[in-house]
């Protein structure tokens, strides 16, 4: 779960909503493409930090609070617009319409990338159709870069520290959303994982990949 920036404070209500929210979003009732399987390669339950990767130190988070304007996974040739979007009548966090698969959507109303907290980017692993933009998310691993353009032109870049796919019987909102370290500027980036299971119409886990600033420019 996103923790808000120090500018943009979160109710206990609104943090209670919040979770609730990412809950419904990463149980969502798409389909996988062409009413298949979603892609398996994600079924495990952490990649972690593989042994000789050395990570770089966090840097201080940027001035200001401007807005992502795209995003970029280079090492898995990812480079897509962001979208702001908040919640749903239900309480979700509302993802990028189907309409655009090849978006990512930014909780608007939680931290922005490079600012303190966690910032929450979530996209469509696929469509009834086709791969969407975070169909190969669970391939990425520690110490990739995540690279968010923003609008007043600034570049945070990210580290990735941990790629977990979390099973929905071991869902903890906390644990997966919640800082790693108060201080930092972190993002999370989020789709659906596992396997579609037909009977219920969802899929068996959440992706989620974690990561903390490093560079700017």
């Amino acid at each position: 779960m996103g923790v808000a920036a120090s500018s943009r404070p979160v109710t206990g209500v609104a943090w209670a909503v919040l979770l609730l929210g990412l809950w419904l979003w990463g149980h969502d009732t798409a389909r996988g493409p062409g009413g298949s399987s979603a892609p398996t390669h994600g079924d495990i339950a952490a990649v972690g930090r593989p042994p000789g990767v050395d990570l770089p130190p966090s840097r201080p988070p940027i001035p200001g609070d401007a807005a992502p304007r795209r995003v970029e996974l280079p090492a898995l040739g990812i480079d897509a617009p962001v979208v702001p979007r908040g919640l749903d009548a239900t309480g979700a966090v509302d993802p990028p319409p189907y309409e655009l698969p090849h978006a990512v959507g930014w909780y608007e109303p939680g931290a922005t990338p490079g600012a303190a907290g966690p910032a929450l980017l979530v996209g469509h692993v696929d469509t009834d159709t086709r791969p969407a933009v975070f169909y190969d998310l669970s391939a990425t691993r520690p110490g990739e870069t995540v690279r968010v353009t923003r609008t007043d032109g600034s570049v945070a870049v990210f580290t990735i520290d941990d790629v977990s796919v979390v099973p929905r019987d071991a869902f903890d909102p906390a644990k997966v959303y919640g800082p790693r370290d108060a201080a930092r500027a972190e993002l999370r980036l989020i789709t659906c994982g596992g396997t579609f299971d037909h009977a219920t119409g969802t899929y068996t886990a959440n992706v989620v990949v974690s990561a903390y600033l490093t560079s700017a420019g």
